[in-house]
């Protein structure tokens, strides 16, 4: 499965969804997610708990190494299926889901990898990606 960087802040904000979050993860063989997850959880952290930068970093790192989740690299062939999910789905393209950039690389990674992809809120709903929850 990929972890999208929403369903890393909920576990770690302790948001409703974070112990069915927490399970999924414990139950996938092999979870994944990328470094503009990373990158976004992280941001995401520092909004959200008005913390330093290197703080949020620090807590998304041991959830990642305590939750056994790979970061792997992107490659050009996700930029492509990115692409074309923010060309189908994306923000300002009048489709309701209305993915970001980090969105479309989560939708990429998972599409490309034929793994689900698990995520907090509904704009993925609106695609045609196989949730993990």
């Amino acid at each position: 499965m990929f972890v999208d960087a929403s369903a890393i802040v909920a576990i770690l904000n302790r948001e409703p969804e974070a112990d069915a979050f927490a399970d999924a993860i414990e139950r996938s063989a092999a979870p994944v997610t990328s470094p503009i997850a990373v990158f976004e959880a992280t941001l995401g952290l520092c909004r959200i708990r008005h913390a330093a930068v290197e703080e949020a970093a620090a807590d998304v790192a041991e959830f990642l190494s305590v939750a056994a989740i790979r970061c792997l690299p992107i490659a050009s062939e996700e930029a492509d299926t990115a692409l074309v999910a923010a060309a189908r789905y994306g923000k300002g393209r009048g489709h309701p889901a209305q993915l970001n950039l980090g969105d479309c690389f989560a939708y990429a990674m998972a599409r490309n990898r034929r793994i689900p992809l698990l995520f907090k809120g509904d704009d993925f709903t609106k695609t045609d990606i196989d949730s993990a929850a």
